[in-house]
């Protein structure tokens, strides 16, 4: 009884922050139906996500950047079920926001961590993954697709530094030898485990190690070009690059290289 009227509440909660007229109601609104979703045993609050996800049609910036951190909170929470929520952090790479971007590259990338230690994780308990799992891991790659376009094409400042950490990340999770264990632990923080490529030794039904550890050489190339190019880049994407770069322990031995076309590009943005 108690579940039924925690429904309807939040069901009344979600939908006055889609219709009603004043923005504070909503997003007032949206932050009660959070909490009543996170008291609810997931496969009770799943019976609410499509409600939840018709608010990527909300014509307030606001509502929609709340609406990612409420799907990141209550995803995560209910990680079986968010294949109905995040489609919609995929839909908002592409919002006329920047804030609203920015923050569904965050939140997908803490989505891509938690799927990738899942599917490890869950083959390694139970010698296979579930369909469920799968269907998300489907919708991290092309989560992943998206985020490296972000990255590489022109655009915003804004939206391009936080795909430009997404990168560093894939090389971090990629990467065999990788040996800064803060570094790593730091790039999946919200993670309930650190993902290490390791776990794939032996076979993965979807996980192919050689593809994903080329896969990250290959990102790693993509940042090296970048600061290559550092001549044309914003001051702020040469750092962030740089960042990215040093965070890598395998790009350290690069450290003289990496600075000595900081401290040019610095003349450059002096002069």
């Amino acid at each position: 009884m108690a579940t039924a009227a925690s429904r309807e509440q939040a069901v009344s909660l979600l939908l006055a922050a889609s219709n009603h007229g004043d923005l504070a109601v909503k997003l007032s609104s949206l932050k009660q139906a959070k909490d009543i979703l996170s008291s609810l045993e997931p496969s009770f609050a799943v019976e609410l996500f499509p409600y939840l996800a018709d608010l990527r049609r909300s014509p307030e910036s606001l509502v929609r950047q709340s609406l990612v951190e409420v799907i990141e909170e209550i995803g995560l929470k209910a990680i079986e079920y968010s294949s109905m929520l995040v489609p919609v952090l995929l839909e908002f790479l592409r919002d006329n926001d920047s804030i609203v971007v920015q923050k569904s590259i965050i939140s997908g990338s803490n989505f891509f961590c938690i799927v990738l230690e899942e599917m490890a994780f869950q083959f390694q308990q139970h010698g296979k993954v579930g369909r469920w799992l799968e269907e998300l891991w489907m919708w991290m790659i092309k989560f992943k697709d998206s985020v490296f376009f972000i990255a590489l094409e022109p655009g915003l400042v804004g939206t391009k530094l936080p795909a430009l950490k997404f990168l560093e990340t894939y090389v971090l999770l990629f990467t065999s030898d990788t040996i800064d264990s803060e570094n790593i632990a730091e790039a999946t923080r919200g993670s309930r485990r650190t993902f290490n490529i390791s776990w794939l030794i032996g076979g993965h039904p979807l996980l192919d190690p050689i593809v994903l550890m080329s896969e990250a050489n290959r990102t790693l190339g993509i940042l090296l070009d970048l600061l290559q190019s550092a001549s044309n880049l914003r001051g702020s994407l040469t750092i962030a690059v740089v960042n990215c770069m040093l965070s890598s322990s395998l790009l350290r031995i690069y450290w003289p290289w990496i600075l000595l076309h900081c401290r040019f590009r610095c003349w450059e943005l002096q002069g």
